[in-house]
């Protein structure tokens, strides 16, 4: 049972994380469906957002869900053990979460990686699968600068997939591939096709003012019509 304060605590750290992403992101665009069913979500791990970009979502949905973090960033920011979290160092309790029903949200690749390809995936992912008899979704992200004065986040949530990490590995690196075509090729100043923006973030300066002329506009234009 959770004590007051606890409950309190998590309230005001998820309210900080949306807050966060709003007023650092343009926003955040999503292809596919977040998970309503039992599963190990398995994502690409290239950006210092992705550790709140998932958990917002899965907020926002009101999915519940465990985020597998490791013990030593436990450890640096302890509040974390309110936010929905699990440690990397008590696979048990992982398990625990899905038999509870509960996605559990993993980033197999073990560490933050720069922008590219996949690497090495941990067989874990695939051992939390088996246990527990459920599925893997795979999810590629991008956090990118474009058109805008601030980043946008693209996040795509594949098809279910059984417990085969080489398959995980390729699932990932494919629609990675199909996500970095899309950002090269798109235009800049346009959200890409096919995505549906799930939480709208900052707008950038030359959008505001376009905002701000066209209201302008209009009132010279009546103050215009208003003369003798």
């Amino acid at each position: 049972m959770m004590r007051p304060w606890e409950r309190l605590l998590r309230l005001a750290f998820r309210a900080l994380f949306r807050h966060t992403v709003q007023r650092g992101l343009r926003g955040v665009w999503v292809q596919g469906n977040v998970p309503g069913q039992v599963c190990v979500l398995a994502g690409n791990h290239h950006s210092w957002w992705d550790g709140y970009l998932l958990p917002v979502l899965f907020w926002e949905a009101g999915k519940p869900f465990k985020i597998v973090v490791g013990e030593r960033r436990l450890q640096d920011f302890s509040f974390f053990r309110y936010l929905d979290t699990v440690s990397a160092s008590k696979p048990r309790d992982a398990l625990a979460t899905l038999k509870r029903g509960e996605v559990l949200i993993v980033f197999p690749e073990g560490e933050l990686r720069g922008p590219g390809a996949v690497g090495e995936l941990n067989k874990g992912t695939v051992w939390f699968a088996e246990k527990a008899g459920v599925p893997i979704v795979p999810v590629a992200s991008r956090v990118v600068l474009r058109g805008h004065e601030f980043a946008e986040a693209y996040l795509v949530f594949g098809e279910p997939i059984g417990p085969d990490l080489n398959l995980l590995h390729e699932r990932l690196e494919q629609m990675l591939a199909e996500l970095d075509h899309q950002i090269r090729t798109a235009p800049a100043e346009e959200p890409l096709p096919g995505f549906e923006l799930r939480l709208a973030g900052r707008k950038s300066t030359h959008e505001r003012m376009a905002a701000w002329g066209a209201a302008l506009g209009k009132l010279m234009g009546a103050l215009e019509h208003r003369k003798p």
